[in-house]
């Protein structure tokens, strides 16, 4: 269904979330950032404040921007607008990495830099975003209006006349692409990128001239006409032979499960999901990509259901199973652990963002998930067999062998101290390799939140995530777990954490190289250059900002460290860097590697 955007006049919504839908059905963007107030006949705004308003419309309210001489201009005006906050990160790839971070939590993102230069080096955060359908307004400042077509030869470019490298580039992993080099139809472009990144939830591209954002034009009102998407809708028929035809697959059933995967985020099903879960009694599972978008204090969480690798107990329920509903699933070669899941397409029920597959290819299409729960869910009978299995062959975990005392640190052992920190005041951010599977074993309380990057696997991406999610999110204290190899990426993106006053606390696992390609495929090319890692973020502190750094070796030197972090040094920045094994990895991680590595090392097939 296309986007529309429409005057809704100044009646205040009943709420003011981003996204809210009232019942009458069209939904407005509002944010209490931003007055809902504006008069038709008010004197004309700049293109710079129509695009600082819209962004505080849709709840952004903090900018990541890296300068350039084609953003200046446009920077001046995010800065002028009250409630919008403009976050200068140390690179390109940060910007990106911290809307990315920042969209998880607040729903959606933006970042500022500068043609081709900033806008190549950011677009490997915006691939990332697009793979987990995370709305991130990407804004670059554009070449002069007057060199459109001249045949110009400008710098920061490849050398061409063509200025069109960028956008080509970004077409590919943008759901939308605007370049905005005249004022007549400025506002229609870039109300249209947005509101199509709000309704697709994907990232959009937006280049602006960098000789328009000051100028005003009679189109850009003072205060601009809010939003008004139209929203997607279920096809009523549809719906109703997709639920019956799914009740009756699932109420023949035994032992049906439910797994829930990382697409209940776009399709915003995940209160639906657990409503059809208390409704029906299956237990629930989640894929390892949808940790934290279903509650692990459930009475019927069963863990995470990552095949060979899975959370105890877990992998048994879900494949012996005689059914299973999916419910936004991904299955890639990590998710299932080099394509070696147990699973049949006949016991499955796939119910995607926008459709439903019934076993061996029943399909219905223009279905929301939302929908199609709410109305499964009074249909199923009640079955909690699955479940009562899961009881009867649950043992709860093993400790950690006990240290002794100065014993090197073990990385089980640190995970369960990072487990007692967790909390409602709480969220996670794991990096891509060995913390993937120990932060997938934490249990999470009610109200921690949980991310990580697994479709794309960028590895560095966590640094910036971190920054971007904390200012999103001030509430809550962010426990991040990052493995030296990662650090190295991104590592400068601490100075930008000091500068806006962040107090996440971050262990840096410190095995010296990259471990998860080592369980992969092993050579020289694993190992990297030690670092002085605290003696690094020391640096970067420079005496300015709370800054709070420590090195451990031991579980006595964990212990007091954590008591630090989370005493007397609760509101600073917290760096303790862990010295483990570079051997000291999970068995999930020597699972995994194996069967990952025979599915890439798999031969060319002769036919």
């Amino acid at each position: 269904m296309d986007t529309k955007i429409m005057n809704c006049g100044t009646t205040k919504p009943a709420t003011n979330d981003v996204g809210y839908a009232p019942r009458s059905g069209a939904f407005s963007l509002q944010n209490s950032a931003y007055p809902n107030t504006h008069t038709l006949g008010s004197t004309s705004s700049t293109l710079g404040n129509h695009i600082a308003r819209r962004l505080l419309e849709i709840g952004v309210t903090d900018v990541f921007s890296v300068p350039g001489d084609f953003n200046l201009t446009l920077l001046d005006h995010l800065i002028a607008e009250p409630g919008l906050n403009v976050i200068g990160c140390c690179n390109e790839i940060n910007a990106g990495y911290g809307a990315d971070g920042y969209a998880r939590s607040r729903g959606v993102g933006a970042c500022v830099v500068t043609f081709t230069v900033g806008g190549l080096s950011i677009i490997n955060a915006i691939a990332g975003a697009y793979s987990e359908n995370l709305p991130i307004i990407c804004i670059v400042g554009g070449p002069n209006s007057n060199d459109y077509g001249t045949n110009r030869i400008l710098h920061h470019t490849i050398g061409l006349s063509d200025f069109s490298q960028e956008f080509r580039c970004f077409q590919a992993i943008t759901c939308h692409q605007a370049i905005v080099n005249n004022l007549e139809d400025a506002c229609e472009q870039i109300d249209t990128a947005i509101s199509t990144a709000m309704q697709e939830s994907k990232p959009v591209y937006i280049s602006i001239s960098c000789n328009l954002p000051g100028i005003p034009y009679p189109s850009f009102l003072h205060e601009p006409i809010p939003f008004l998407l139209t929203p997607k809708l279920s096809n009523q028929m549809g719906l109703e032979i997709a639920v019956e035809a799914t009740a009756e697959f699932l109420n023949k059933a035994v032992k049906p499960v439910m797994v829930g995967g990382p697409k209940l985020r776009v399709a915003k099903a995940s209160e639906a999901f657990i409503g059809l879960a208390n409704a029906c009694g299956y237990p629930i599972a989640v894929m390892p990509s949808a940790k934290g978008l279903v509650p692990e204090h459930h009475q019927r969480f069963i863990g995470t259901y990552w095949g060979a690798v899975s959370t105890p107990f877990c992998a048994e329920i879900v494949e012996s199973a005689d059914a299973y509903l999916f419910a936004g699933p991904i299955f890639n070669d990590y998710s299932s652990v080099g394509y070696s899941l147990l699973l049949k397409k006949e016991k499955a029920v796939i119910v995607q963002p926008h459709g439903v597959i019934i076993g061996n290819g029943r399909t219905f299409g223009c279905i929301l998930m939302k929908d199609f729960f709410q109305a499964l869910a009074k249909r199923l009978r009640s079955n909690t067999n699955a479940y009562e299995n899961y009881y009867r062959i649950y043992v709860p975990a093993g400790v950690p062998l006990k240290s002794e005392p100065k014993d090197a640190l073990r990385v089980n052992i640190l995970f369960k101290h990072i487990q007692n920190m967790l909390s409602s005041n709480t969220s996670v951010i794991a990096e891509t390799g060995d913390s993937w599977f120990n932060c997938q074993k934490l249990k999470l309380p009610e109200g921690c939140g949980y991310e990580f990057q697994m479709q794309y696997g960028s590895i560095g991406w966590s640094v910036g995530a971190t920054l971007g999610y904390a200012q999103a999110a001030p509430h809550k204290r962010v426990i991040a777990c990052i493995g030296d190899g990662s650090f190295q990426m991104t590592a400068q993106e601490v100075s930008t954490m000091l500068q806006c006053g962040q107090k996440s606390i971050i262990f840096l696992i410190n095995n010296g190289g990259y471990t998860i390609e080592v369980e992969i495929h092993d050579g020289p090319y694993n190992v990297i250059k030690n670092w002085n890692y605290t003696a690094l973020v020391d640096a970067i502190h420079n005496g300015e900002g709370k800054c709070w750094t420590a090195k451990v070796t031991c579980e006595e030197e964990l212990v007091a460290a954590v008591e630090t972090a989370t005493g007397e040094k609760m509101d600073c920045l917290c760096f303790i860097e862990v010295i483990v094994h570079k051997d000291d990895t999970s068995k999930e991680l020597l699972e995994w590697g194996s069967r990952v590595s025979a599915a890439n090392s798999r031969p060319p097939n002769n036919d």
